[in-house]
């Protein structure tokens, strides 16, 4: 009995060898060390190229104020970075007004300028009032600048309404072209001196 156990147990062990030797590689294996040597560090460009005198505040580059992006995220995000955002959003509508004057455009474009301005300087009066920020000079400037908007734009249109009506009588004259002129001429150098000051805040 011990006999043929030991035969049917060699019988298989040379079954299973036989098996196992068809199923494996046959072969050299290739040399794959080459792929894990280490690579040396190899030595990087900088990006940006240093410019001679960065440091010197005469010669560092104003900020992008045009860019919300740079005022909500680059600086530190405060109430002053609102109202700088708000501020920015702003002056494009007083460049647009000044324009508006030195272009002599017609009283339509000018009063629907006027007022989208008015509005703006609204909604900042309502955010910032009893704050801080409303006792900054360009704050006091803006709410004083649009209310000269909102009486030189209602002046423009009563007199584009009106002046044919009145041209000769005494409550005409203030309707009258030259007045009407010499009025936006005022106007528009308040606006130059409120978008300097504008410009400076930070």
């Amino acid at each position: 009995m011990t006999t043929g156990l030991c035969v049917s147990a060699k019988t298989k062990d040379s079954t299973t060898e036989s098996v196992l030797d068809s199923k494996g590689y046959t072969g050299t294996l290739p040399d794959i060390l080459d792929k894990f040597q280490t690579t040396k560090p190899e030595k990087g460009t900088p990006i940006f190229e240093a410019e001679e005198g960065f440091d010197d505040p005469d010669k560092l580059k104003p900020i992008p104020r045009d860019n919300p992006a740079f005022v909500d995220i680059i600086l530190k995000k405060d109430k002053t970075s609102t109202y700088v955002n708000d501020i920015n959003r702003i002056i494009p509508q007083l460049e647009s007004l000044i324009d508006s004057i030195e272009n002599n455009e017609d009283v339509q474009r000018f009063v629907a300028k006027a007022t989208t301005f008015s509005f703006s300087v609204g909604a900042l009066r309502k955010k910032f009032e009893g704050k801080p920020e409303s006792y900054y000079i360009s704050y006091e400037k803006l709410m004083q600048l649009a209310l000269r908007a909102k009486s030189i734009a209602e002046l423009r249109r009563e007199g584009a309404e009106y002046n044919k009506y009145l041209a000769y009588q005494s409550a005409g004259a203030i309707y009258a072209p030259d007045n009407v002129n010499r009025e936006l001429q005022y106007f528009m150098e308040e606006c130059i001196e409120v978008l300097k000051v504008l410009r400076e805040v930070d």
